[in-house]
């Protein structure tokens, strides 16, 4: 079951996050995933964080399980090739996700002349077809402006690539709802998916937009105040901090009785005319609650307070660095979704499996590809090329099969 999509073939040509994403997240539910590359190597080969050995770490986490194809994509008879995987035989073939540009060998039109059921989504940056990327697209749609400080003016912008992911995993649902639509009717169909779309869409689905185009004006920014509801960080006695959040009524019931608050706050329910019982009110009240609380909190340990939050319907939880979470997840103390790979070129990798669990069991990590790895294979299985064909190809530098180490430098 962890291979629910096993016998489907994709071909994904693909860089940065989203994209490799997308292909990833496939390839670990079990689909059989070509990445296509140029034989002078994937644009992000490189990117940083780097090992000890100098292999990009990004690419390494980004592409497990994946096969690695490379061909020559400035000459026609490499972009013959590409076309001729992409489109390949097979009921379960003919899906393709890339997010390139200004590669017309590639464009839907061209690969729906050679198999009209292609189920192809092409991810872009903008919907004219610009380039974009998470880090310019997330200030344009207002997220920075809500972020930081309440006492700075200065915008921040986030490390996490949010919209990048959401990208991608959309990505893979558009493949996925256009497989199922030519399961019933034959066809295969475009799906064009916007990296500033799933920005401008999301931040939409929260109600943000509608919030500024009725108020007239934006929100304050709150520092680590939760939105609408109450939820902040305390210090404590070891000098670290935790976050403790109340959503629902219940939730901040039990934070009360956690802390042994709750004749204070029937006190200040009365003079102030508030009830605290209101998930609103929890937050117009945010600066009180959190002078109440903060008392509590700074006379125990962060080990303490997640002792006395466990068995409670409080959400809290500790404040770590990625540092913390590595130690944490060397003694055993850390979610099996964290895992280790030996990864070529640079041996054990902490890494990630799928999140997804079936029944109840997480799929083994498998590590990224050897650079062109897999590109023999994928000519003589796919294409049907003899020996002499894919040698013939190598030696006129059109594909490439393997790489020594300084190439990934």
């Amino acid at each position: 079951m962890t291979a629910a999509l096993r016998g489907l073939r994709v071909v994904e040509a693909t860089s940065f996050v989203a994209g490799p994403l997308a292909g990833m997240t496939l390839a670990q539910m079990g689909a059989q995933v070509l990445r296509l590359d140029p034989v002078t190597g994937p644009v992000d080969a490189g990117r940083w964080p780097l090992s000890g050995t100098g292999r990009s770490l990004f690419w390494a986490g980004m592409n497990k399980g994946v096969k690695s194809v490379t061909v020559d994509f400035r000459v026609p008879e490499g972009q013959e090739l590409a076309a001729a995987l992409i489109t390949a035989p097979g009921p379960d073939a003919g899906l393709f996700v890339d997010n390139t540009i200004g590669r017309d060998f590639l464009s839907h039109d061209r690969l729906r002349a050679r198999r009209a059921d292609l189920v192809h989504v092409h991810i872009q940056g903008y919907p004219d077809g610009r380039a974009a990327m998470d880090y310019a697209v997330n200030p344009r749609y207002g997220v920075p402006a809500l972020t930081g400080p309440a006492d700075s003016r200065r915008p921040v912008n986030h490390v996490l690539p949010a919209w990048d992911i959401a990208t991608g995993l959309l990505a893979v649902s558009g493949l996925l709802a256009g497989l199922h639509r030519r399961a019933v009717d034959g066809q295969g169909c475009l799906v064009e998916l916007a990296l500033a779309d799933v920005a401008a869409a999301h931040v939409a689905h929260l109600g943000w937009f509608a919030e500024v185009a009725e108020a007239g004006q934006d929100r304050p920014r709150l520092g680590n105040h939760l939105f609408g509801a109450f939820g902040v960080d305390f210090a404590c006695a070891d000098g670290r901090r935790v976050v403790a959040v109340a959503i629902t009524r219940a939730q901040w019931r039990d934070l009360m009785r956690m802390t042994g608050t709750e004749a204070v706050f029937a006190a200040l329910s009365s003079v102030h005319g508030t009830d605290f019982d209101v998930e609103g009110e929890r937050y117009r009240q945010r600066g009180l609650i959190e002078a109440v609380l903060a008392p509590w909190f700074a006379a125990r340990t962060v080990g303490e307070v997640l002792e006395a939050a466990r068995g409670t319907r409080v959400m809290a939880d500790e404040f770590r660095s990625p540092s913390e979470v590595v130690a944490a997840w060397r003694r055993g103390a850390e979610s099996p979704v964290l895992t280790e790979v030996e990864q070529a070129g640079v041996g054990p990798m902490v890494t990630a499996t799928s999140p997804l669990r079936w029944n109840s069991r997480y799929r083994e990590a498998e590590p990224a590809p050897e650079f062109g790895a897999d590109t023999e294979w994928a000519l003589a299985e796919l294409l049907g090329m003899s020996g002499r064909e894919i040698g013939r190809l190598a030696d006129n530098g059109l594909i490439m099969t393997r790489r020594d180490d300084s190439d990934y430098a």
